[in-house]
């Protein structure tokens, strides 16, 4: 029987990131998984195949509809799928082929097979042919989530989809209704309707992206409009057949023809399998593995991280809590701040926030100042056509502590990492809006917006 210092079950981005970590902290690690490849859903049917997708189908658009206009003539536009979902699979080969050579260079023992608990300290691994058996001191459950089925609407993979099957159409729906108006729903909308598809979204809440401020969410919906997408909010979907999907809104009937349905509505944690309970770890009352502030679940030498436990299911957030997780294995101060973990909706524009909304705030009855600037202000946002959407910063009105921020905009998700830069630190909008842009640069939206909370902004009135 191999035995090891920690066993990582489940190879996404929180377990690699947690293996590769305890490796350079000089432990004995294996990383388990039961794909062939690295990566988990993030890496293999998630994140990273949805981001080719929405690169590659934003060049088409421009293309198609946006390239005139800048003086550049390329004659008809066609769609090569084949080639294009080609290009995805690509980019996915790449990512987890560079995976597999830093767990080879790092020393790590990667098992393919299907992991389950048998003690405390003890997995069998199962593969097509045989069993095998290892154990750690220490072992990491970090197996992720899967997309949640409507009861009443099962996946068959064909008709009705999750995003796993998104991803990998064989051609393009004529009429595709997405259930779920959250960021999976709206990014895989997204890159169908530009390639052709009629997209209907359909999310039973008021808004979509319903953590988002009013005013982003009304804002970011009529520019999805604009593009081609038709939403329907306050609608209840109630069932699927013969080619319809049906939803009830104020007690009247709905209803949207389509040939594929994708369901999006959320990711539940997946600990299928597993074994718990002769381990004598818990789950919570949403299924979610039970752990402390240090992430150690009710069995002292196990741990659990990322969209398994409480939280946002978030690659990144996986990632912190693989990293400290290996650094407290190892008898080190592990670091992670649970409240500064920004969120993205990868569109075209982008929305992303972190922290406290300006609608949460008012909720909370806690005295705020907004600052708000638009990127039509902003040099670099004119000159490269996108001047939709704008910074909000939401700073304490006492002490001008920056509590949150929210970006409807051209890389939204790359500029939100300043923000949360400021905020790790404690800073203040003052330090935002004193802190040198260069110029010019979509970012220096994000300074003048700092300098708005005091109404000190530059470039607006």
């Amino acid at each position: 029987m191999d035995s090891f210092d920690l066993i990582v079950i489940g190879a996404g981005p929180g377990g690699y990131v947690c293996a590769f970590r305890a490796a350079q902290l000089g432990l004995k690690v294996a990383l388990i998984d039961k794909r062939p490849t690295l990566g988990g859903t993030c890496l293999n049917v998630g994140c990273i195949p949805s981001k080719a997708l929405l690169h590659s189908s934003e060049h088409y658009a421009f293309a198609k509809s946006h390239a005139a206009a800048h003086g550049i003539k390329v004659g008809s536009v066609e769609l090569d799928l084949a080639t294009f979902l080609k290009r995805k699979d690509e980019v996915v080969a790449k990512n987890v082929g560079g995976l597999a050579l830093l767990a080879k260079a790092r020393k790590i023992t990667v098992l393919t097979g299907a992991a389950t608990f048998t003690s405390a300290t003890t997995l069998g691994v199962r593969t097509d042919k045989e069993t095998a058996e290892v154990t750690g001191r220490n072992i990491v459950i970090a197996t992720g989530s899967a997309p949640v089925e409507l009861p009443f609407m099962k996946f068959d993979g064909a008709t009705v989809v999750s995003s796993d099957h998104a991803i990998a159409f064989a051609e393009v729906p004529k009429r595709l209704v997405v259930v779920g108006g959250g960021a999976i729903g709206l990014e895989l909308g997204s890159v169908w309707s530009r390639l052709g598809s009629e997209v209907t979204i359909v999310e039973f809440l008021p808004k979509i992206v319903a953590a988002y401020d009013d005013d982003v969410v009304r804002n970011f919906s009529r520019i999805l409009t604009k593009q081609g997408l038709k939403i329907e909010t306050g609608a209840k979907v109630t069932g699927f057949a013969n080619g319809v999907l049906t939803a009830e809104r104020d007690g009247k009937k709905l209803e949207f023809p389509a040939d594929k349905v994708l369901v999006a509505v959320g990711r539940r944690p997946f600990t299928d399998g597993l074994g718990l309970e002769k381990a004598g770890v818990q789950l919570d009352e949403k299924k979610r593995v039970k752990v402390d502030a240090q992430l150690r679940t009710s069995t002292a030498n196990i741990w659990a991280i990322g969209d398994v436990v409480a939280g946002p299911m978030l690659a990144h957030k996986a990632e912190e809590d693989g990293a400290a997780v290996a650094e407290w294995i190892a008898g080190k101060a592990g670091h992670i701040n649970w409240d500064l973990v920004p969120a993205i909706v990868y569109t075209d524009p982008e929305v992303a926030s972190v922290g406290l909304g300006e609608d949460a705030a008012k909720a909370a009855n806690r005295a705020v100042n907004v600052g708000r600037f638009n990127f039509a202000a902003n040099g670099r946002a004119i000159a490269a056509d996108t001047t939709d959407g704008y910074v909000k910063i939401i700073a304490d009105a006492k002490t001008d502590r920056i509590l949150g921020a929210q970006i409807l905009g051209h890389g939204a998700g790359e500029l939100i990492s300043e923000v949360v830069t400021h905020m790790e630190y404690g800073g203040s909008a003052e330090d935002l809006g004193r802190t040198i842009h260069a110029h010019p640069t979509m970012s220096e939206a994000i300074k003048e917006a700092g300098l708005a909370v005091s109404k000190s902004a530059i470039h607006a009135m």
